[in-house]
């Protein structure tokens, strides 16, 4: 037994502990509905009255907090989720940012150091005037000369502003509106439809970059555009663009374009106009009015339509324009000028060297002679072509300087830009004559000199006159006129073959000539630019002057670069020669083969036809100008033209068009027939000329000296003579 305190405390903390555990071990449950026990007050128990039941209004305030508590975290997730959405669109513009970036930089890498970067300049275009200043035609890589932006028509930079960068004067280079409006019409029509490009990336990549479809050409022509932003003003880049872009049909820039298109200047081109070209440049070969005038035309009303919602235009100019009618531009460069500057181009180099820059070429041409020309050549084929079986012409026209005054190298110079009149070599047929008559005038012989027309046989050759008629006894003057074959056959074994190429060649043909008796009738190939030459000294007193096309060539700015130095021109026939010649020659106007060019003016010509008429010719001259006419087909095959037809009558077109207002004056030299009264008896006249003495033989002057002619042959009898019964 424990006195202790602990002992007591122990002992009493025992007993409560026991007592707990005694009651713990009956549980009492609630119930509900049972009879309260009488006799058992502690018991816990709830009834229906001892129910809460909220009321009706309660009950709405706490469906509403419910429902503003739903609407609040659906709320809550669309604001979540836009969060979201900004978050990563934020996150993916930085990292393409970062991309753009990136790209940019390694390609822009592979470009030369920006401070190097310059405009190329343009390729040279070399600009064709004639004699008057009026533009011939630009030839060039560009085909068209730069023009300043104040030059041009207003309506020009205004269209293609409105179709193809409307917000050109507001961006900086590159347009980030107009590439997502793009987009979107992209994806609206589901396929690529629109660029985004600005005027400015165009031209950087026209400048600099090759037309590939590549990411690193677009990363290159952005940088480049903004490159161009910065280092030239809005209108400067406006002007380049404009002289340099494609328009299809081989015109680089606004001024060839217009050239091509409507043959004027782009100063010149109206609204209508002006939007067709606009429109070419989204495809230009597709739209090109050369191509489809219907395509360029509907194209050039949406242009029209842009151009109006921007209020650059207003209605009644709108209704105007569309009401143009569509028309068709030609396949290729047309008009006979064209055929001048292929010729000018061929020239050129020898005269200035290479072309690194812009040159303006003078030429000696007359633009109002050389559309006659063009135009009488084209309208008599058309009309008698066909009829004649005649499809080309060509037609040359120099005056006593040697200036070439028009030159047509065929008939259509779209279809075909061969130059007939400068390279085509044909047989000139009798116009070849008058070099033999030549050679045997310089040996002694008169106009009034006779020759039995007859057959006459030299070896195996038989020459025949046309249509197989024979005059007899003929002087050498109307043996000429008449174009009769068999005198001039024995003429050329008169005065030798050698005598009569020697004086071809000094009038001015450089073809090679065939040593052989047919050379009489022309069958040795010149081409007509030679052969007209060669009529020169007939028309100018016996100069041969240096045949030329240009003038003179400058810069731009006026520089003198070429000029044609009128030298001295060296005599190559007596004026006596000359008039006797004149004298033989203006009777094939007046009443031999040629009647048909008469024109009512002091003249002079040869007609040649070759056989089966594959060439028809009339040279012919003034004292003012000579021209050559040719008709006949590239293939070679027979027509059923004469030198007397075709080649006469546009000689007479021409010619006659070409003199008016001129003053009337006659041909140079001054020789007269001899009255038949000195005439020995028993000779003819022509004859008797020929047996006199040389110091009595001349007529209005001396025999030509020895640089200009073979001086006269005392000789015996030829085989000729024999053969002719001449004693």
């Amino acid at each position: 037994m424990c006195h202790t305190t602990g002992c007591l405390v122990s002992g009493v903390y025992g007993d409560l502990w026991g007592m707990a555990k005694a009651k713990r071990k009956k549980r009492i449950e609630p119930t509900f509905g049972k009879p309260k026990s009488r006799g058992r007050a502690a018991t816990l128990s709830v009834g229906p009255s001892d129910r809460v039941v909220p009321s009706q209004a309660r009950r709405k305030r706490r469906k509403s907090r419910s429902g503003r508590r739903a609407r609040s975290a659906r709320r809550g997730g669309f604001f979540r989720v836009l969060r979201g959405l900004a978050y990563w669109s934020l996150v993916l513009v930085l990292w393409a940012g970062i991309a753009g970036i990136g790209i940019a930089a390694f390609y822009g890498a592979q470009l030369p150091s920006a401070t190097t970067w310059a405009v190329p300049d343009r390729p040279p275009n070399v600009k064709i005037v004639a004699a008057d200043g009026r533009l011939i035609a630009n030839r060039g890589v560009t085909g068209g000369e730069a023009i300043g932006l104040h030059e041009m028509s207003p309506y020009i930079p205004q269209a293609v502003i409105a179709i193809e960068d409307r917000r050109f004067y507001s961006h900086f280079g590159l347009d980030p509106i107009g590439l997502a409006r793009a987009m979107v019409e992209n994806v609206m029509q589901g396929r690529l439809s629109q660029g985004g490009s600005t005027l400015t990336q165009q031209l950087a990549k026209n400048l600099f970059l090759e037309p590939d479809r590549t990411i690193e050409r677009k990363v290159q022509e952005a940088l480049l555009a903004l490159w161009l932003e910065q280092k030239f003003t809005k209108d400067q880049i406006l002007e380049m663009y404009l002289n340099r872009v494609y328009f299809g049909s081989g015109a680089y820039g606004v001024d060839a374009a217009s050239q091509r298109y409507f043959n004027k200047s782009a100063s010149d081109v109206t609204l209508a106009e002006a939007a067709l070209l606009a429109g070419l440049l989204k495809a230009p070969s597709r739209l090109s009015p050369a191509n489809d005038p219907q395509a360029a035309e509907a194209r050039a009303q949406i242009v029209l339509g842009a151009m109006r919602e921007e209020n650059m235009i207003g209605d009644s100019e709108l209704v105007a324009a569309i009401s143009a009618p569509a028309t068709r531009a030609a396949a290729y460069w047309t008009g006979s000028e064209h055929y001048v500057a292929d010729r000018v181009m061929e020239e050129l180099p020898g005269l200035i060297g290479n072309i690194g820059t812009d040159v303006v070429v003078h030429t000696t041409v007359d633009l109002g002679l050389q559309k006659q020309a063009g135009d009488t050549i084209r309208r008599l084929i058309d009309e008698q072509g066909k009829k004649l079986q005649v499809s080309q012409g060509a037609l040359v026209s120099i005056d006593g300087s040697g200036a070439v005054r028009a030159l047509v190298g065929g008939y259509d110079y779209a279809n075909s830009q061969f130059d007939r009149a400068s390279e085509a070599r044909r047989q000139p047929g009798s116009a070849f004559k008058p070099f033999v008559y030549m050679a045997a005038l310089e040996q002694g012989r008169t106009p009034q000199s006779v020759r039995n027309d007859a057959p006459v046989r030299i070896g195996n050759w038989t020459p025949s006159n046309y249509n197989g008629r024979y005059y007899g006894q003929v002087t050498l003057g109307e043996s000429l006129a008449r174009s009769l074959n068999s005198v001039a056959a024995q003429l050329v074994m008169e005065v030798g073959l050698k005598s009569v190429a020697e004086v071809a060649r000094r009038m001015g043909i450089e073809s090679d000539l065939k040593a052989n008796a047919s050379i009489a009738l022309g069958t040795s190939e010149v081409t007509p630019m030679e052969l007209t030459a060669a009529y020169v000294p007939f028309a100018n007193g016996g100069l041969r002057p240096e045949v030329h096309l240009v003038d003179r060539v400058t810069s731009v700015d006026g520089k003198l670069l070429y000029k044609h130095e009128r030298t001295q021109q060296p005599r190559v026939a007596s004026l006596q020669i000359v008039g006797m010649m004149n004298s033989m020659l203006s009777g094939t106007i007046e009443y031999g083969t040629g009647k048909a060019a008469d024109f009512g003016r002091p003249a002079a010509g040869k007609t040649g036809t070759t056989q089966d008429s594959r060439d028809a010719w009339f040279v012919g001259y003034t004292s003012r100008l000579v021209t050559g006419v040719w008709f006949g087909n590239d293939n070679n095959s027979a027509t059923k033209a004469t030198g007397g037809s075709l080649p006469a009558l546009a000689w007479r077109e021409f010619m006659a068009a070409a003199h008016k207002g001129v003053n009337v004056a006659a041909l140079p030299g001054s020789w007269q027939p001899q009255p038949a009264s000195a005439v020995q008896p028993g000779l003819v006249a022509g004859e008797a000329r020929e047996r006199q003495p040389a110091a009595q033989r001349a007529v209005g002057g001396p025999i030509p000296p020895a640089d200009v002619g073979s001086a006269p042959q005392n000789r015996g009898l030829s085989i000729i003579d024999i053969i002719l019964g001449r004693s």
